[in-house]
């Protein structure tokens, strides 16, 4: 039977990247991190880590360890979550990672009724960039994700997805508004453009398009804050890229319109929710899925205009 306190620390030995960073995390002296290991390795008669830089990194027997330590989680995880579904979901905890702009809709009802519904599971919900969000899925720090152009990852498996395109927001009465056919980016050129930060789905789209077109834009703002670019356009300073269900409620007040634009690409741009692929999900984590598939706008069906 291996230690499972000896596999705990070498997955975050092999996580943080040393020992020094490992033992601050778990709140242990580094020198009990290594004593571990040192034993790990011998009672196995193989070396599990290696120096790398100043840091360390997982040989092929630690890599191996590692994963067989995340597996064995994941299994006791799934069997508490089925003893837990027994008693009618009583307890439990789901931890979501989720983009700025999903938040409202996540908010206003479906968070709120699953919550009501099952009044014993706890939520968790982290903010994160598409990167970032896949990152922290592959670090088992979160059970699903919700993300906005995600690019294509066989290691995540896909529970929901729709069609929400990425369109160009503008001020009411906007001359842009004018054109009466899909924008293009050369359209754009005179206007004071806002982007979000490059670790964000919505750019990257708007980086691969700009390098097929081979067309340089020129942001006044950068920000990582949905709300800053919401508002960097309702206020008539300029305009942005965002998907329709970010700003509906914009749009029905009439203080934003949106404007397809000519790429199949960026109207072909999906939201997901998405788990780490093999991983059994906790009962918890599967009914919230279906809850926020029945009650989120981003995922009950595509953007809006796409059903007119």
């Amino acid at each position: 039977m291996l230690n499972q306190r000896a596999l705990t620390y070498l997955n975050e030995v092999i996580r943080r990247g040393s020992l020094r960073r490992a033992a601050a995390h778990l709140n242990v002296d580094a020198s009990a991190v290594s004593r571990q290991l040192k034993a790990l390795e011998e009672e196995l008669d193989t070396q599990l880590c290696e120096r790398h830089g100043r840091g360390m990194r997982a040989t092929a027997a630690g890599q191996l360890l590692v994963h067989h330590f995340h597996a064995q989680r994941a299994s006791e995880e799934a069997v508490l979550s089925q003893l837990m579904a027994l008693q009618g979901l009583a307890k439990g905890e789901v931890r979501i990672a989720v983009g700025e702009g999903f938040i409202a809709d996540l908010i206003t009802a479906p968070l709120g009724t699953f919550m009501s519904a099952f009044a014993g599971i706890n939520v968790e919900v982290r903010m994160a960039g598409v990167n970032e969000a896949m990152s922290l899925l592959k670090d088992r720090e979160v059970d699903i994700a919700l993300l906005y152009a995600p690019p294509v990852d066989p290691q995540l498996y896909c529970h929901v997805e729709t069609r929400q395109p990425l369109d160009v927001i503008v001020p009411p009465n906007h001359p842009l508004i004018e054109l009466k056919r899909p924008v293009t980016l050369h359209d754009l050129k005179d206007w004071p453009l806002a982007l979000m930060d490059n670790p964000f789905g919505m750019r990257q789209m708007v980086n691969m398009v700009a390098h097929q077109e081979r067309i340089h834009l020129e942001a006044r703002l950068h920000t990582n804050s949905v709300s800053v670019l919401k508002n960097f356009v309702r206020s008539g300073i300029g305009i942005t890229f965002m998907p329709e269900i970010t700003v509906i409620d914009e749009i029905e007040r009439g203080e934003i319109c949106t404007l397809p634009m000519r790429y199949p690409v960026m109207n072909g741009t999906r939201a997901q929710i998405v788990s780490l692929k093999g991983q059994e999900l906790p009962v918890a984590s599967t009914a919230c899925i279906d809850h926020l598939h029945k009650g989120m706008r981003f995922f009950s069906a595509d953007a809006p205009r796409l059903l007119q």
